[in-house]
Parts: C-alpha cells; sequence; structure tokens
C-alpha cells in the first residue's frame, strides 16, 4: 500500500492508495495545529498510526507533501510559509517517529505528480501544475518525474516579479510586500489570498473568494473589475513559464481553479503575451481537486 501525508496549512491528511490501480483505500484529515513543530509530529504519528489500523497493515515507506523544500546544503527545511517547520530537520525525525523510510517533497510538486499520473495530465510529457490558493505554488513533472532542481528551487513561479507591472501594481508591490519579504512577487497578486484583497481595494468591502463569486455571477462591477485584473494578471504570469517551459499541459488547483470563467478567458489572454502569438497548451482543472497533493505524496513511495 501507498501511504501519503499531506502538511497543509490548514489541514493535514493521510492517504492509502491501492499501489495496482491508484485506487483509494483510506483517508483522514484533520485540523493542522499551526506554530507547534512538536504537534506536527504527533498529527502526522497519529494520522500514519490510524491509517495502517484502518488497513491492517505496516507502512513500509511515507511520502510527505510539505509547504517548503528540503535545504540540499543542511538537510533542513528552508522555504516554507508554515514558519515553524523553517529550519528543522524534519525527514529525520519524521523517520524516527514513523520507524520507516519518508520521502519529503514540496505540495505543489506533489500536485503536479498527482495529476500527470492519474488526473488532468495523465498521459503528458510535461506537466506544469499551479496551485492557486492561499498561496501560489507550482510543481514540473517530466516523464513522470519531479523536476527539483539542483537547488531545489524548480517552480517556485510565485516568488518572480509580476510582469509588465503597471503604474497601479508598482504602487502595490511596495505597500503589500510578500511573506518571502521581497516586493511585487507574482504570489501577492495571483493568490486566492491576493484575488480577495484587490477586491477589498476596489469595492471597500472584505469578503473570501466564494462570495466574491456570487457576486461576479450577479453582475457585480467591483467583482467584475477584480475578476478582469486577475485574469491578467494571471495570463502575464503563465506567458513567462510558457516562454521558457513550454509545457505540454497546465493544470490548475487550489480554491481560484474553481472559478469556472477562468478555463474560457484565459487562453485568449496568455495568447496576447506569449512570444509568437502562438499558444495551443491546454488548461485543465485538477482532477482530484485539493486530494492532489496527498496522492501525490503517496506515489512518492511507489519506488521506495
Amino acid at each position: 500500500m501507498l501511504f501519503g501525508i499531506d502538511l497543509g496549512g490548514t489541514k493535514t491528511e493521510v492517504v492509502v492508495l491501492d499501489p495496482k490501480d491508484g485506487h483509494e483505500r483510506f483517508r483522514s484529515r484533520v485540523p493542522t495545529v499551526k506554530g507547534s513543530y512538536a504537534d506536527t509530529l504527533s498529527t502526522i504519528r497519529a494520522l500514519v498510526a490510524q491509517a495502517e489500523l484502518a488497513c491492517a497493515c505496516r507502512a513500509q515507506a511515507v511520502g510527505v507533501a510539505i509547504p517548503g523544500t528540503i535545504s540540499k546544503k543542511s538537510g533542513r527545511i528552508k522555504n516554507a510559509n508554515s514558519s515553524w517547520l523553517n529550519g528543522q530537520d524534519l525527514l529525520n525525525d519524521l523517520q524516527r517517529t514513523l520507524r520507516c523510510p519518508v520521502l519529503l517533497e514540496n505540495d505543489a510538486n506533489c500536485f503536479a505528480l498527482s495529476e500527470a499520473m492519474d488526473g488532468a495530465g495523465q498521459g503528458k510529457a510535461v506537466v506544469w501544475g499551479l496551485i492557486l490558493g492561499t498561496g501560489s505554488g507550482t510543481g514540473i513533472i517530466q516523464e513522470g518525474k519531479v523536476l527539483e532542481g539542483l537547488n531545489s528551487l524548480s517552480g517556485e513561479w510565485g516568488h518572480n516579479p509580476l510582469p509588465w507591472m503597471d503604474a497601479y501594481e508598482q504602487e502595490l508591490s511596495r505597500i503589500q510586500p510578500c511573506f518571502c519579504g521581497r516586493q511585487g512577487c507574482i504570489e501577492t497578486f495571483v493568490s486566492g489570498t491576493g484575488f480577495e484583497a484587490e477586491y477589498q481595494r476596489q469595492s471597500g468591502r472584505q469578503l473570501n473568494g466564494q462570495q466574491i463569486a456570487q457576486r461576479l455571477a450577479a453582475g457585480e462591477v467591483a467583482a467584475l473589475r477584480t475578476f478582469d485584473l486577475y485574469l491578467d494578471r494571471l495570463a502575464r504570469s503563465i506567458a513567462c513559464c510558457v516562454n521558457f517551459l513550454d509545457p505540454d499541459v497546465i493544470v490548475l488547483g487550489g480554491g481560484m481553479s474553481n472559478f469556472d470563467g477562468l478555463y474560457q478567458a484565459l487562453p485568449a489572454r496568455i495568447l496576447n503575451y506569449v512570444f509568437g502569438g502562438e499558444f495551443d497548451t491546454p488548461l485543465r482543472k485538477a482532477v482530484h481537486g485539493d486530494s492532489s497533493g496527498v496522492r501525490g505524496a503517496a506515489f512518492l513511495t511507489n519506488a521506495a
């Protein structure tokens, strides 16, 4: 059996998949205890024990999707927006806690791997998966393998500057810095958090994405303006990656992927910015939704 854990900012989830067909044998999720590294370890231990009991088998290995990466220099976690993980020896601590091999991978990479294996990117050689949620991470899968890079930075698209910023966006970049400490990051504009922040600027009201979607469907001017700005910013950001990666498929996940209007409107917007004026890349919604991260983590253990 393939055991996977998704260590998210709001929930921690376990799944057990059948190695023959990827069929789900068990799933459970609990709220993430924020700010406590010790509680993180105990939560994962409890979830794995629950899954082992339910499936009547011992985990031979556990894949874990994390909101960061492992430094190849120190072996410790870096770049995690769940800041209590940064600087921790999570890999070895989990292996001691679970008493089995553990494979850690960035959550966006796990999302992309899941969709490449049996989701919206199945059968494609180069799959680019974008999570547009609280943050905006991406993962790149090439021939069924995660592209990590020498510095474990492949896919860190959200921490590049928003391309071709106008004066309004340049001003926003000065007053709303990214959690990484820099200004003008793509993540601050195209994440669900960035979308909600723009709606508040346009309307003077603080609403969540689902509430804004309802107002968008009703034709509210502020919601329409917010969505138009979002489309253009996302199109510019995607076009820059297409210009150097040119993937075979782009898969969207996270809360913003549930805006069905994206799939009709985005391709033409991207076409405006892609070098050469040609863009035929399929743009698809994730098949497995917010379960892709934990499924991808489980798939990590295929070769373990």
